[in-house]
């Protein structure tokens, strides 16, 4: 069995739903890196050395584990710990859909053209849409398909706007055999 799962993809993909499915049907923990990248949710980013140590303790306490998020970059160190990456994309349109509905039900009218949070969210959805089209230099599927190309586990990319239950019977059948 794969006791260290690492689910990576874009921001509105589904790896935190992903991995929140997977440990409700496995014996893994699952971990989020924003709960590590983050300091203050979404406003203050934590220190890199300070998440990383955070993190790396976790994963060696609570094995078998599921993390989802991107750690590309910031968390390369822990390259080395995975046995099985499950890459996500899903088509732009369909991802940015999911975030502009996720940014209203965080933060609700405050989202909106005059509410408090609307130049942030308009910021975080031009960050986004780069995802498919930007270089190396930020979150994006170039900069993801470098970072897999030097891992030494098993990947298993799911592609296409599945349901959480497609994803979680394809990795399934992938963990089985």
């Amino acid at each position: 069995m794969y006791r260290r799962i690492h689910i990576m993809g874009a921001s509105g993909a589904g790896t935190s739903t992903l991995g929140q499915a997977l440990a409700a049907r496995l014996p893994h923990v699952h971990l989020d890196s924003d709960d590590y990248f983050w300091e203050q949710k979404y406003s203050k980013q934590s220190v890199v050395a300070e998440r990383l140590s955070r993190l790396r303790t976790d994963l060696e306490q609570q094995e078998p584990w599921i993390l989802s998020g991107a750690v590309c970059g910031w968390g390369d160190p822990l390259r080395d710990m995975f046995d099985l990456v499950i890459f996500l994309w899903i088509p732009e349109q369909v991802r940015l859909e999911r975030l502009r509905a996720r940014e209203y039900e965080r933060y609700g009218d405050e989202s909106l053209p005059g509410g408090d949070k609307y130049e942030e969210v308009q910021q975080f959805m031009a960050w986004a849409a780069q995802y498919d089209s930007a270089g190396p230099e930020v979150r994006s599927r170039t900069l993801h398909e470098e970072w897999i190309a030097g891992l030494n586990c098993n990947l298993v990319r799911l592609e296409g706007d599945l349901t959480v239950e497609e994803r979680v019977n394809a990795v399934l059948q992938y963990m089985s055999g």
